[in-house]
């Protein structure tokens, strides 16, 4: 038996008026997500604890059978192994955005989506100029900076500090508070040590950021600058059992983002590198679909996550969501379900993490619909996949983290 679970970042979302009551999911045009979900079972699944924010950290472990309330310690260390960020006793990981800053406001948190390339030159400039020194850290010859930047992909970076006390200080997530004052936003309790030298940090950056070629080039093109970092999300490194070890199968994750590379890492699937994979609208469907079905030779579930919809959601983008959902079923799906039987006994789910509704643009914690298809099981009689066609499926609502189980099980039922 094969696995292939397909997730569609963001996808969910609520009826538009612009669409004439439909959702994004309903207006699509998704053969395939169709196909799965007449031939198979549908349901909701709640992947964010009503204690935990809606991200897509939360979210992506609980599809992949981890209770959240049990192995989530952060954003930021989930993605420390994926951007080579070895994180000791004492780390603390914060996901460091570029951020565009203007007039005292936070205007885009993702800095007009910077190149890697680009933040890669100012992330070295960060950590040449930017001196955390001071006199509380042991060994200050060894610690002589006690923070350090890391290149990510994109406006998507790491920062990892040095005192595990920072790990209870309030972030905000930075797509949360758009076209709001930076300064009533920064890390809080405003009066606690660590939060003044981080958000001095912040805000000291845009003087070191302002002025930079990379951003002198940028305005040349008419592109926002990245003239400030965001610190958020951040926690210590987690423990997790092996994925093999929970579910006694070998897996892979096919992904252009840092954060689900890193969940993988840690349960000890196979990250697939797969060229032209961005995380962003241009991501290569075409590419993760083949990279997938290959890795499927000797692997026995592949994860596959896409970003787009979700960016499509934080950018308010109808049409692009629209477009990324039905590049997902014509190029990911419809490639997987042409080849799949050529490996015989196969499954199949399709499902969006957490939604990311346009009119809200950013992540909210509604259960998400599912539909999963297997050679061995009968399906429940819904027709098509969508948020309100689900909810009238066999499966009902069901915890997030028990997800992975289910699917296992249905898979293998007759």
């Amino acid at each position: 038996m094969k696995y292939v679970i397909v997730i569609g970042d963001g996808m969910a979302d609520y009826p538009l008026e612009e669409l004439n009551g439909e959702t994004p999911l309903q207006r699509a045009k998704t053969p395939n997500m169709d196909y799965i979900a007449s031939h198979g079972v549908s349901g909701m699944l709640r992947n964010v604890p009503a204690d935990l924010k809606p991200g897509s950290d939360v979210a992506n472990l609980s599809v992949l059978g981890y209770n959240p309330e049990k192995f989530y310690t952060g954003r930021g260390p989930l993605e420390a192994p994926s951007v080579g960020a070895e994180l000791e006793s004492g780390d603390v990981a914060f996901r460091c955005n570029f951020i565009t800053e203007a007039n005292g406001l936070l205007e885009d948190f993702n800095a007009d989506h910077i190149s890697t390339e680009e933040a890669s030159k100012l992330i070295n400039t960060l950590n040449e100029v930017m001196d955390l020194s001071n006199g509380k850290y042991p060994e200050p010859e060894k610690h002589h900076k006690p923070g350090k930047f890391y290149v990510g992909t994109s406006y998507r970076n790491l920062f990892v500090y040095r005192d595990e006390k920072s790990a209870a200080l309030e972030s905000a997530p930075p797509h949360d508070v758009v076209g709001e004052p930076i300064s009533e936003n920064l890390l809080k309790p405003s009066e606690d040590e660590n939060a003044q030298i981080l958000n001095k940090l912040m805000l000291q950056s845009r003087k070191v950021l302002e002025n930079h070629p990379v951003n002198k080039g940028r305005a040349e093109t008419d592109k926002k600058p990245a003239n400030m970092v965001w610190l958020w999300g951040q926690g210590v490194k987690p423990s997790m059992p092996q994925f093999s070890e929970e579910y006694g199968l070998k897996g892979a994750a096919i992904t252009g983002v840092d954060l689900i590379k890193g969940i993988g890492i840690y349960m000890g699937l196979t990250v697939v590198n797969v060229p032209g994979a961005t995380g962003y609208y241009d991501t290569d469907y075409d590419a993760k679909a083949k990279y997938a079905l290959e890795a499927l030779k000797n692997h026995d579930l592949v994860f596959i996550h896409v970003e787009a919809p979700d960016e499509a959601g934080h950018a308010g983008d109808i049409t692009e969501k629209i477009r990324a959902i039905e590049n997902i079923d014509k190029k990911i799906l419809g490639t997987l379900l042409k080849n799949l039987p050529e490996f015989g006994n196969y499954a199949v789910a399709v499902l969006p993490d957490h939604p990311t509704p346009v009119h809200v643009k950013t992540h909210t914690r509604d259960p998400v619909p599912y539909s999963m298809f297997s050679t061995n099981a009968d399906p429940d009689g819904i027709e098509k996949y969508d948020e309100i066609s689900a909810k009238n499926g066999s499966q009902g609502v069901m915890e997030g983290h028990k997800f992975m189980k289910s699917f296992m099980d249905y898979a293998n039922s007759t």
